[in-house]
């Protein structure tokens, strides 16, 4: 893999984004889909590569036209062999700069104000996240390995792809391969595909559902956003700067020191991994191995939050832009989700489809049941627009949820973004694609948990959350109200 390798692959992910973006502001169906560009220009960059273009080449072979040609689309599509090997690498990298980017240039809320706002939002979403383990792990255990010969911690796939994404799922490359099922990765992110995917046309379609059943706050069934904002564009008057300039540029552009922030992030969460790693070898490693799977982007996560508390305490000059490093994060993540998604390998789908068909099915099923069912019950209020973002991310990762709740609530006029972010500080760090993501199949498969230890953990996870969510937390939301109620009396009656 030369250098000129690196920087034609890079150069040709830019042209895709492009070309994506095109699609995008002219293709209807796309537009009223909300699909990301990334994610079209992925699936472009898959139509051509080895997969596709590849294989119906290998066709024209078989009848003796161009067999040369054939054999080099077969091997590299039409990108080519080197070009295909640095786009596989890159999801690995960006991952961690996009988790080092998650609390970045966010203020640190309060516990009471985190609690009373975030805390059914983090009932919910938790309760949907440990769910999807214990479905996917009773899959696995009674249907999947006995019947299809999968590994057991093929039932973490659920979670990994749906409500990790693409970038988890990319990530987490190297564990499968040391775990022994590499194609699992393939899975991943084929599973990813089909959340993201379904997310947004099912999250659309209930959208539709609540506005003409009045279970929408702020919209109605006639409020469809404008052409522009379909097409993924903002109106002229509308536009606002995408970052602000914190220092002079004449001393260093502000985007490098942003950069250079995530960069720090990343390395302080090598160091504790390496830390961690060092401390299992000379401790325990002989009994349970887990640190040694683990990959970077959870720990640089929480490198990020180290960076984050430094900065709160010692920045008197308020030098970090959170839209600054979201333009980054959003950078990566573009770029990432069409590597990943152009290196996806259709014939190890293909090759398990019976496990992935019923993964997604089971798992599509059981977040619709928790936005139907448990959303009412658990969100205090504005359940549809608190819970729709719930259901975008258990499906396609927090992007989705940002996206359904910006059809479903454009202005911001209710609690839901709010809790949403709050409870993302809690979140995060352990589910899609956190700790828990990250350790689950290191867990699974170590002799001292099991495939039994971690249902269990997860089942256990799942019925406090229920609890907090159905009892504790409305419990406590309904005494509030009632306080507030009798303080509108008195005040009145004064």
């Amino acid at each position: 893999m030369s250098a000129e390798s690196v920087g034609l692959a890079l150069l040709l992910l830019g042209g895709l984004l492009l070309l994506s973006k095109l699609v995008r502001v002219k293709w209807k169906l796309s537009q009223k889909l909300y699909l990301p560009s990334s994610i079209i220009g992925g699936g472009i960059a898959l139509l051509l590569g080895p997969d596709i273009l590849g294989r119906l080449s290998g066709l024209l072979a078989d009848q003796g036209i161009a067999e040369d040609l054939a054999e080099r689309l077969r091997a590299g599509g039409l990108f080519g062999e080197e070009i295909m090997s640095v786009w596989s690498t890159l999801p690995g990298l960006l991952i961690s700069v996009v988790f080092a980017s998650l609390f970045l240039g966010k203020r640190m809320p309060k516990l009471k104000e985190t609690v009373d706002l975030a805390g059914p939002n983090l009932a919910f979403g938790v309760t949907v996240a440990s769910g999807q383990y214990v479905i996917g792990l009773l899959l696995a255990i009674f249907v999947l390995a006995p019947v299809f010969g999968v590994p057991l911690f093929s039932g973490a796939l659920i979670e990994i792809g749906f409500l990790g994404g693409h970038g988890t799922a990319a990530g987490l490359g190297n564990t499968f391969e040391q775990v022994g099922w590499a194609e699992g990765q393939d899975l991943a992110l084929g599973m990813a595909t089909v959340g993201l995917l379904s997310g947004v046309i099912i999250g659309i379609i209930l959208i539709n559902w609540g506005a003409r059943t009045k279970k929408t706050r702020v919209i109605d069934a006639d409020n469809k956003g404008t052409d522009k904002e379909q097409a993924g564009l903002i109106e002229h008057e509308n536009r606002t700067a995408g970052s602000t300039m914190t220092i002079h540029p004449s001393s260093m552009d502000p985007l490098t020191l942003h950069f250079g922030l995530i960069a720090v992030a990343i390395i302080i969460g090598q160091l504790i991994l390496s830390g961690l790693q060092w401390v299992e070898q000379a401790l325990w490693a002989e009994t349970i191995e887990i640190m040694a799977y683990v990959p970077l982007f959870p720990l640089a996560m929480i490198g990020g939050i180290v960076v984050q508390i430094v900065i709160d305490r010692f920045d008197k000059n308020h030098l970090v832009d959170e839209r600054s490093v979201e333009r980054i994060q959003g950078m990566s993540l573009d770029v990432l989700i069409i590597a990943a998604m152009a290196t996806l390998s259709l014939q190890a789908i293909a090759e398990n489809i019976a496990v992935f068909a019923i993964l997604a099915i089971s798992g599509i099923v059981w977040c619709l049941f928790a936005f139907l069912v448990l959303a009412p019950r658990m969100m205090p209020n504005y359940w549809f627009e608190r819970g729709i973002g719930e259901f975008g991310q258990s499906m396609g990762v927090t992007a989705t949820g940002m996206v359904l709740m910006r059809v479903v609530d454009p202005e911001a006029k209710t609690p839901a973004y709010p809790a949403f972010g709050y409870k993302q500080l809690v979140f995060e760090p352990f589910f899609g694609g956190g700790l828990v993501t990250a350790a689950a199949i290191p867990l699974v498969v170590s002799p001292l948990v099991g495939a039994w230890g971690f249902l269990a953990i997860m089942a256990g996870t799942m019925v406090a959350a229920l609890f907090l969510g159905l009892v504790v937390l409305r419990r406590r939301h309904r005494k509030m109200a009632q306080a507030a109620a009798e303080g509108q009396k008195e005040s009145a009656s004064v």
